[in-house]
């Protein structure tokens, strides 16, 4: 028995790793149907061009799952699903600040960087798809963030579009005054998007949040303040409405688009419903105001990555090629008011004529501050976003320095335990 005991033991391990090699073999080189996970799609551009790719790849159709349109319950559920370890999902539309901590967790792989043209793309878009220098993901759509306004008001009293706090304050009053709307709205609600907006306010005054490697609170607290009272301000002096502390992105955009918001803070896929709207005509979009001129936009976006559980891997890195290569990204553009991520689509005549704040845009993405890369981002955001909620809500606090303080403290103890 002694002697058998080894063999036998080397016929289970072998029998195990050849088990193991079959099974990652089986997924990397994998094909058939699978599925594309992403948040839901507001404007519904995006069935159509999956559908394209259906109609020439036939044995390896793309099923779309869409998950809530707020940020951080599409992180919960695929979260959920991934730590199942299930291959449900094969193909993750992921926010651009999602990469580092589900590449930490294992649950996206690292992908050939030689089988995209990443130099054709936007570099701070390409950036957010690296973690410790390998590409875990591919740019699919960029975001930043635009002040939308309405140039027919704006142009009856004599207005330039504002470039600063100061302008954007005196401009919503005014027409809050006069026409009986909402001066100035963004995306106040307590979820990932007010910690966008705070952090836009803070880099707008001047500040950061976190170092970009997201290793270090670099909060300077006077700035964070400053930011903090742009916002607090505008609620306390009543031109940005209350009804504002319930908007998400949707919210937000419905309520420029019918006409109840003279200014608001959104993304470019706001634009393409607008233009066939109430406003139709009557709107222009360009940079965010900040302190002393043009403000600071969070750099968002959504990149594709390949499940680690996916049995499909080979149709789905496929499919993540054909996604994110150049015809499709025109009619991310055109069908979608997405923005791209190749740089070259943001100089095509026949684009700008058709989406004039294209030059505006590539240079808000261009000056954009990417979000920390963390891989304890989630709570981060979650101690902002709370933090800045309580502060914006009534009654409101005596001074902001308190919170910005207690927010410090906060962010360094999740920092501390990374």
């Amino acid at each position: 028995m002694r002697r058998l005991f080894p063999v036998a033991l080397a016929v289970l391990v072998t029998a195990g790793c050849s088990a193991a090699v079959a099974q990652k073999t089986e997924r990397s080189g994998g094909t058939g149907p699978f599925t594309l996970v992403t948040g839901r799609d507001t404007t519904g551009y995006l069935q159509p061009l999956l559908d394209r790719w259906n109609q020439a790849h036939p044995g390896e159709r793309a099923t779309l799952l869409e998950l809530p349109e707020a940020a951080d319950e599409q992180r919960a559920q695929m979260v959920a699903n991934l730590q199942a370890k299930s291959d449900r999902y094969d193909v993750l539309g992921l926010d651009v600040v999602w990469t580092a901590e589900f590449a930490d967790a294992g649950w996206i792989l690292p992908l050939d960087r030689g089988m995209f043209p990443l130099d054709r793309f936007l570099q701070p878009v390409v950036d957010t798809a690296i973690y410790k220098d390998k590409l875990w993901a591919v740019p699919y759509t960029s975001n930043a963030g635009l002040l939308y306004y309405r140039k027919d008001l704006l142009a009856k009293q004599g207005f330039k579009p504002p470039k600063t706090w100061a302008e954007l304050r005196e401009q919503a009053r005014t027409l809050h005054d006069k026409y009986g709307i909402g001066g100035y709205a963004g995306q106040f609600l307590a979820y990932e998007g007010l910690t966008v907006n705070f952090a836009e306010a803070v880099q707008s005054a001047g500040g950061q949040i976190l170092s970009r490697d997201g290793t270090r609170v670099t909060m300077d607290v006077a700035k964070a303040k400053t930011g903090l009272d742009f916002l607090t301000g505008g609620f306390r002096e009543g031109w940005i409405p209350a009804e504002s502390l319930s908007f998400k992105e949707e919210e937000s955009r419905l309520a420029f688009q019918e006409g109840r918001l003279a200014f608001a803070r959104n993304w470019p896929h706001a634009y393409g419903p607008a233009t066939a709207s109430a406003v139709a005509g009557k709107f222009g979009v360009t940079r965010l105001p900040g302190l002393n001129g043009p403000g600071s936009s969070s750099l968002g976006g959504v990149n594709l990555a390949l499940s680690a559980y996916s049995k499909r891997q080979k149709s789905a890195v496929e499919f993540i090629r054909y996604f994110t290569g150049l015809e499709n990204q025109r009619r991310v553009l055109a069908d979608g008011s997405f923005p791209p991520v190749w740089a070259e689509l943001y100089d095509d005549p026949g684009l700008i004529k058709r989406f004039p704040y294209l030059p505006v845009l590539k240079q808000s993405i261009l000056s954009a501050q990417p979000r920390p890369a963390s891989a304890n981002y989630n709570q981060v955001s979650l101690v902002i976003a709370s933090a800045v909620s309580n502060a914006l809500t009534p009654p409101f606090k005596e001074d902001d320095d308190d919170v910005a303080v207690s927010m410090k403290g906060q962010l360094n103890e999740i920092i501390r335990a990374q």
